[in-house]
């Protein structure tokens, strides 16, 4: 369509034209056969995208955050001791609600753009016994990923649950719940699973079902109540009506054929594309001598790109880039906030949008006053997308 502008953010992302056709459907009734198999459809496939194939999947009308609840409030009572992996604005959130539950929360913290070692939590949970930790798997305010796999084995041998938030990782990085031994996960549909906002997704593991069933108290929260939602979603796999709250149906529909899209793709084949993009998109940006906010290149998430401004620009130049037809993030971290900004690169982006998103960045920079060699950070992606 002509004057559309690219929206290259770390979400809401953009979405396929299946996905919005399905989005825009007559509305249904949440009973209706054909949406009882939708929804049956959808719960089934988030096991293969969590890779959790014995875990229970939640769909739940709501943001990120409250999937982030779905967790926080049935696995935390008074009492529960927890460790957050904090690597960011995010960590510090997952850290709030988990308190507010009653937990007493405990901090491991590293320096922007860093992210604590799996050496380092396991010298944590060494020191006292803890029930559950969190890990922000792509902190969105930084753009770091921690190391889930060698965090979650750390966990496991020291037999506390490990719960991810992969609101921006999960459909664009690599995650494996059970090979991984990660006991609960979530995410939100408006990422990396490229559906509009409005979706709170979690799969739960064995461990987390029985700790969930093991608690003393009730949980807190009545609306991310598990023990009312896992009737309506055991009825809906089952492909039987059930009741709590009205679904999101024209999203759920949405979620449904962004995940056969998604299946379709393969899981590995989707990490890959995600991880050669990020690497292009990583590449011009190096090209023009601009720096990232995680510390070391193995910290960089592959679904989102965090870069500090040069010498002499700042967020006045984002408006630049958007009237070059593509719009950027600003800054989220509060103790870099005006220092950096964020591209996102996830769920249906292709080359084509790498190389349009750098050429707009180029053009912002010299709008700005930066100097540097006009076209380097297209020919470097461009040279890593053909390599």
């Amino acid at each position: 369509m002509k004057g559309r502008t690219l929206l290259m953010i770390p979400g809401p992302v953009e979405s396929e034209p299946e996905v919005m056709a399905a989005l825009a459907d007559p509305a249904t009734s949440h009973v209706a056969p054909a949406f009882i198999e939708i929804f049956g459809r959808a719960l089934e496939r988030l096991r293969t995208v969590f890779s959790c194939p014995d875990g229970q999947p939640f769909v739940v009308a709501g943001s990120g955050t409250l999937a982030m609840d779905l967790l926080a409030a049935n696995l935390t009572e008074p009492g529960t001791r927890a460790l957050v992996v904090n690597t960011g604005y995010f960590g510090d959130r997952f850290g709030d609600m988990l308190a507010r539950y009653g937990a007493e929360v405990t901090h491991l913290r590293a320096p922007v753009g860093g992210a604590p070692t799996p050496a380092e939590v396991d010298a944590a949970l060494s020191l006292r016994r803890y029930n559950l930790l969190t890990i922000t798997h792509v902190d969105t305010s930084t753009g770091v990923r921690a190391d889930v796999q060698g965090i979650a084995a750390i966990a496991r041998r020291h037999d506390v649950l490990c719960l991810v938030d992969g609101v921006c990782s999960v459909g664009g990085e690599a995650l494996d719940m059970a090979a991984w031994g990660v006991d609960a996960a979530l995410t939100a549909s408006q990422k990396a699973l490229a559906v509009p906002p409005g979706l709170a997704l979690a799969v739960a593991g064995p461990r987390a079902l029985a700790a969930f069933s093991a608690r003393k108290t009730p949980v807190a929260s009545y609306y991310s109540d598990w023990s009312l939602w896992l009737p309506v979603m055991q009825a809906y796999e089952a492909r039987k009506p059930a009741y709590f709250g009205t679904p999101a149906v024209n999203l759920v529909h949405a979620l449904e054929v962004s995940l056969a899209q998604i299946v379709a793709e393969g899981m590995a084949a989707r990490v890959t594309r995600h991880r050669r993009l990020s690497d292009a998109l990583k590449g011009g940006i190096g090209a023009l001598g601009l720096n990232q906010v995680p510390l070391r290149p193995e910290l960089a998430a592959t679904t989102l790109t965090a870069v500090y401004y040069p010498d002499g620009v700042n967020a006045s130049f984002l408006p630049k880039v958007a009237a070059a037809g593509v719009i950027l993030a600003g800054g989220l971290h509060k103790e870099i906030r005006d220092r950096y900004f964020r591209i996102g690169h996830m769920g249906t982006v292709r080359p084509a949008d790498i190389l349009a998103t750098l050429g707009a960045l180029e053009t912002g920079l010299a709008a700005a006053g930066y100097r540097f060699d006009h076209g380097a950070s297209v020919s470097a992606a461009q040279a890593a997308l053909v390599g």
